[in-house]
């Protein structure tokens, strides 16, 4: 006769193996497949994501026209369905007559509603989000249709974006760690397109720091180190996948390839004034920024430095990140502004119609936004010491993941 295999709750293993020696003992419990609101989770922080990038284009090829554009509506999605669908789990959890043993274990309880951990961080997203909507077009109303980015509405919507994606980050990592097999593969994969959709919603937040233009000063790669890695190393860290961080920046990079390419196919035509160049179709936004480079060395040097102090590998992520990412890009940056890049697969020939003629983008300069070179250093300076504390903290975040469980 084969091995036999018993299948027992999970309280009842560690005790087993030592009573049925020779024998297998599996532990089955929780669901066998990807669980619905998940799926639901990763559509809503998509919706958001590809909305957000969609709104900028609408803004530079159309003009703030009215208040449900399509762009508008797939944010809200976001918040919609992420509030529903989470407002579902903790309600259920709380109120169910008999909640499952496996429901019970994968929750908490905040103010008297039980549910899982990332449900209450996708509902204060969606609270974040649903609140800004009606908040950004009396803000337009009030002040004009086209503000700047960085308006109390415009941080709010972005924000409530980034934390609904948080909080399905947190749902994916509890289902991860509590699973094996095929569905723990299923879940990992999961994680890290959740972890490159935050990558472009977090980018899009100083988006004002990261056009062309700016891609040679001090300031343009102190914002991205900051930004960047935090995330990037919390989410590819606790999967233990070869290439996590290069599928995080994929899935970031692809994102940003379909708005650069797709985007330009469908007719547009300015709706509000000044019109400083006539266009017929939608402008998107910029080509993705070179990550994929930091983080392939990134992924290289997590094997060679794995079970070092946590400082230390703090200090090499982080260092490695800033050097490969300057690198690569500066003079890339260079590339953007030349004629060679000019065209459909860079991108860099597209104005929004109410570019100024006379500004550095419309003549393809760059912007020193450093006034000396000192300046300029001291910067450079700030932006390796910010890759690096950016990495710690995401190093910390990683541990956090990888502990998680409801």
């Amino acid at each position: 006769m084969g091995k036999k295999s018993i299948t027992l709750p999970s309280e009842k293993i560690e005790g087993l193996s030592e009573t049925f020696p020779g024998r297998r003992v599996e532990a089955s419990f929780g669901p066998r497949s990807v669980p619905w609101h998940l799926w639901c989770g990763i559509g809503a922080v998509f919706s958001g994501a590809f909305g957000l990038y969609w709104d900028v284009s609408w803004h530079m090829s159309i003009g703030r026209d009215s208040f449900w554009t399509p762009a508008h509506v797939a944010m809200q999605m976001c918040g919609v369905v992420a509030g529903l669908t989470c407002g579902y789990l903790i309600l259920s959890h709380t109120f169910g007559r008999r909640p499952a043993p496996e429901a019970r274990d994968a929750s908490v309880r905040i103010w008297g509603f039980r549910g899982p951990l990332g449900a209450f961080i996708c509902t204060w997203g969606s609270l974040a989000m649903l609140t800004g909507a009606p908040f950004d077009n009396w803000w337009h109303a009030a002040y004009g249709l086209d503000v700047k980015l960085k308006s109390p509405p415009h941080s709010l919507l972005i924000g409530g974006t980034f934390i609904i994606g948080l909080g399905v980050l947190v749902m994916v990592g509890a289902a991860m760690n509590r699973a094996s097999g095929e569905l723990k593969q299923k879940l990992t994969w999961l994680s890290l397109l959740v972890g490159g959709l935050m990558i472009a919603i977090i980018l899009l937040i100083s988006l004002e720091y990261k056009f062309r233009p700016m891609m040679h000063s001090a300031l343009f790669y102190r914002t991205v180190s900051v930004v960047v890695p935090i995330v990037l190393i919390t989410v590819s860290q606790p999967t233990g996948r070869r290439w996590a961080c290069s599928i995080v920046i994929a899935v970031y990079t692809g994102l940003l390839l379909a708005d650069v390419w797709i985007f330009p196919l469908f007719p547009a035509e300015p709706k509000l004034g000044p019109v400083f160049h006539k266009i017929d179709h939608f402008v998107p936004y910029e080509f993705p920024l070179l990550l994929i480079a930091p983080a392939a060395v990134l992924d290289l040097l997590s094997i060679k430095i794995r079970g070092w102090d946590k400082r230390l590998q703090a200090a090499v992520f982080g260092s490695a990140f800033f050097l490969t990412f300057l690198l690569v890009q500066w003079p890339f940056a260079t590339f953007l502004m030349s004629p060679g890049a000019r065209n459909r697969v860079f991108g860099a020939g597209y104005m929004g119609y109410s570019t100024h003629p006379d500004s550095y983008y419309a003549r393809h300069l760059f912007l020193q936004l450093e006034q000396t070179g000192a300046h300029f250093w001291i910067r450079m300076l700030e932006a390796l010491t910010g890759a690096i504390l950016s990495s710690g903290l995401g190093l910390i975040g990683a541990d956090l993941m990888r502990r998680i469980r409801r």
